[in-house]
């Protein structure tokens, strides 16, 4: 077992609480994930919030998708820690340097997004420039509302795999 799965392990409840609503900002899975350790492995703690994901009611996706700011944009929601604004911030740099007129044209997309589906756009970013994040976000207004939800619920897995694996150092 790694020294910072381990170090996560001894918290107190509150505390790991905490740090898991870093990774994922649901308090049912942060919860969830606090309630089952101790984890064998890193990699089945991975899996493990991969699967927490997955097992969410749509208002648990909806309290994670308040913490995260719109693509393109870096202000953090007031309630979010400062460690997830940095991670945000990190995890958008490919939106950072973009051409002003895809960024323009990702903030009225974000505003179409929210106006059709009631929520923020979600996408894992990292990795992605903002060119691509905008041809998803088009495509992705096409989607029922079902498939858009089930379609944010991969991808805030893939944000929260991401930033489990940050947490433990490996980022």
């Amino acid at each position: 077992m790694s020294s910072r799965l381990e170090w996560l392990g001894s918290l107190s409840l509150e505390d790991a609480e905490s740090q898991l609503l870093t990774c994922c900002a649901s308090r049912r899975w942060a919860r969830k994930m606090v309630a089952n350790r101790p984890y064998a492995s890193e990699s089945a703690f991975i899996e493990a919030g991969a699967t927490g994901v997955a097992e969410l009611e749509w208002s648990d996706v909806e309290e994670a998708l308040s913490a995260h700011p719109r693509i393109g944009e870096r202000q953090a929601k007031a309630e979010t820690s400062a460690q997830e604004d940095k991670w945000s911030k990190q995890e958008q740099a490919g939106a950072a340097d973009a051409d002003p007129k895809v960024l323009a044209e990702l903030a009225a997309g974000n505003v179409e997004y929210e106006n059709h589906f009631g929520h923020v756009f979600l996408i894992r970013a990292s990795g992605r420039n903002a060119a691509e994040m905008l041809a998803e976000l088009r495509r992705r207004l096409r989607n029922s509302p079902v498939a858009e939800q089930a379609q944010v619920k991969i991808e805030l897995a893939d944000i929260t795999a991401l930033r489990i694996r940050k947490l433990l150092g490996h980022i």
